[in-house]
């Protein structure tokens, strides 16, 4: 008997859309053995050369001028893109995304990027009949995400699913399922034995990522956290950020037995697991992935637009605070020090709302969709 074959397509506009594609490849294939998958950025995949390009313009946009990013954001946030958009989009960027389709002969289609959402919508508007399922993958939905030609809709929070009744979407064709993480992020791991594994001290530790978008680049930032070396072990993640990396490991502040600097690693569910602590961006999957692992979060400057909206959700919810100033560190420093000498008992205000997310639900609502 053949195999369901399921098609994720991305784009490579920021990691997370791509790693809520591979993050739903993986735990479809390990739920079911009779699930074949296959992930695409498509933009990458057809234009492998002009491809990045695009994605570096765009990197650097959003880095170097967040305001310009936020008013695009906010300009463009009630309306789908019309389908003048969307014939320019397939025929500069997308035309023979009718044959990739045609090639692979996918049973459904999962879209976490708002342009090939659009492209397969405008190929179904002209004849493609494949469900198409379509995972919004922040804390908001942009009018770029909405088309009358999504067959199902999984989303965040019920505040997400009121958005998109309000934009007219049928409420049979939304479900609340949480953003998908990695099947890696769905247990524990046994903290003391990471941690040896690690050759981590047993003190009070701080992951701290989102070092390719910006946040080591905050001189004032990187001196709030490292005049604490001496009390509080840092793991500082860079992922592919080399440049940053290697001007890290030369400045004297990095160089202290309790900070530890890591490159591109797949082990972020572990470091996680090991930590008490996570500062970043506010993204919609590095925060998933915290809530995944009910750990409480401090956020950095969230980028004008979806991060603002992501922000708002965690800080209301109780699963974080956004960093205002040197003072917001210092009191989460004490209080892990405070912690780890037994005097303050565990911070947990949102421990119940921790708990009602459950990981694999996105990707049981898609197995549902397949035996449709």
């Amino acid at each position: 008997m053949r195999k369901k074959r399921v098609l994720l397509l991305s784009e490579g506009f920021g990691a997370g859309h791509t790693q809520a594609a591979h993050a739903l490849s993986d735990s479809l294939r390990m739920i079911s053995p009779d699930i074949q998958t296959r992930v695409l950025e498509l933009g990458s995949f057809l234009h492998p050369t002009l491809a990045p390009w695009i994605f570096t313009a765009y990197r650097k946009t959003v880095s170097n001028q967040p305001k310009l990013y936020g008013m695009m954001y906010r300009s463009q946030y009630k309306k789908s893109l019309n389908r003048f958009t969307q014939l320019a989009l397939h025929r500069i960027f997308y035309a023979q995304t009718a044959q990739v389709i045609s090639q692979l002969q996918p049973d459904t289609i999962i879209c976490t990027h708002p342009f090939p959402n659009a492209v397969i919508s405008r190929l179904k508007r002209f004849g493609l009949n494949v469900p198409l399922c379509t995972v919004i993958t922040d804390y908001d939905v942009h009018g770029t995400w909405v088309s009358p030609e999504v067959n199902t809709y999984l989303v965040s929070t019920p505040d997400v699913k009121e958005k998109l009744l309000h934009r007219g979407v049928p409420p049979e064709s939304v479900r609340v399922t949480g953003i998908p993480v990695h099947p890696n992020f769905w247990k524990p791991h046994n903290r003391e034995e990471l941690r040896s594994r690690f050759g981590l001290k047993p003190l009070p530790t701080v992951l701290v990522m989102g070092g390719g978008w910006g946040l080591l680049n905050d001189e004032a930032f990187m001196d709030d956290i490292t005049r604490w070396q001496d009390q509080i072990q840092l793991v500082i993640c860079l992922g592919t950020n080399e440049k940053a990396l290697a001007k890290l490991e030369e400045d004297e502040r990095f160089q202290h037995p309790h900070i530890r600097l890591l490159g591109f690693t797949k082990e972020i569910d572990k470091w996680m697991d090991v930590s008490d602590l996570l500062i970043t961006k506010p993204g919609g999957m590095t925060c998933t992935e915290g809530l995944a692992k009910g750990i409480p979060m401090l956020f950095y400057k969230p980028i004008p637009g979806q991060e603002e909206q992501n922000l708002k959700y965690f800080t209301q919810h109780g699963f974080g605070e956004q960093i205002k100033s040197a003072e917001t560190i210092d009191h989460w420093f004490q209080y892990l020090l405070k912690r780890h000498e037994g005097a303050a008992q565990p911070q947990s205000p949102a421990a119940g709302e921790f708990s009602r997310y459950n990981p694999a639900e996105c990707s049981h609502a898609i197995m549902e969709i397949l035996r449709q």
